[in-house]
């Protein structure tokens, strides 16, 4: 889940947020304009903005609302079309975050996305399973080693993957999913390290 593409698939399906973006920017310069003439008014102007401003709130979260029920529906008809379960990073303890790219995903409800996606999983009989998102980020899903993450963009040039950043973590989160689902299996670690290790053997792909 992100800020340029809200959601990307482990399969490479994206989710632009660019129209999203669009529209909470156009809200939030109205909201601006009428907090602005509310605050020079009269009584009654400044009755009349708040009515407005409430009518603008409610129409961007009904905005939001249906952005996501259709990444939801997607995501869980994808699953249940190919039987298989889906993986979302955890994103829980997001309020208490100091970084400020993480508190701006809240404002868009990741939270809301999640519950949709549960419940429509619930109903379509796929399985959800919530897996840590820390160093997903930036950790290459090829060889699950740290790499470099510019922007949208990541890279590690000792395997020599590059790619989208995002697909990148999505990948990480489906393959700890995929953990989670077999338990007992090999695990994940860095194949690239495991090679200078006498007798240990590369887990196999998941």
């Amino acid at each position: 889940m992100g800020i340029t593409d809200l959601a990307v698939t482990s399969e490479g399906d994206t989710y632009s947020g660019s129209e999203v973006k669009r529209v909470r920017n156009h809200y939030a310069q109205l909201q601006t304009d009428l907090q602005r003439k509310a605050s020079k008014g009269t009584r009654s102007s400044r009755r009349r903005c708040r009515e407005l401003l409430k009518r603008l709130s409610g129409k961007e979260h009904r905005f939001q609302k249906w952005v996501n029920h259709v990444i939801s529906k997607s995501m869980v008809q994808r699953a249940k079309e190919t039987k298989s379960a889906i993986a979302l990073e955890d994103l829980s303890g997001i309020r208490q975050t100091s970084n400020r790219r993480i508190k701006s995903l809240h404002t868009w409800a990741f939270y809301q996305l999640r519950q949709f996606v549960e419940y429509k999983a619930l109903a379509a009989g796929v399985p959800v399973i919530l897996a840590e998102p820390a160093y997903t980020s930036k950790t290459c899903h090829q060889c699950h080693h740290i790499g470099d993450r510019k922007g949208k963009e990541f890279s590690y040039p000792i395997c020599g993957w590059s790619g989208d950043a995002d697909f990148n973590g999505a990948k990480n989160i489906a393959d700890l999913g995929a953990v989670v689902n077999q338990p007992g299996g090999p695990g994940l670690f860095c194949l690239i390290e495991a090679e200078k290790v006498p007798g240990l053997q590369k887990a196999p792909p998941l």
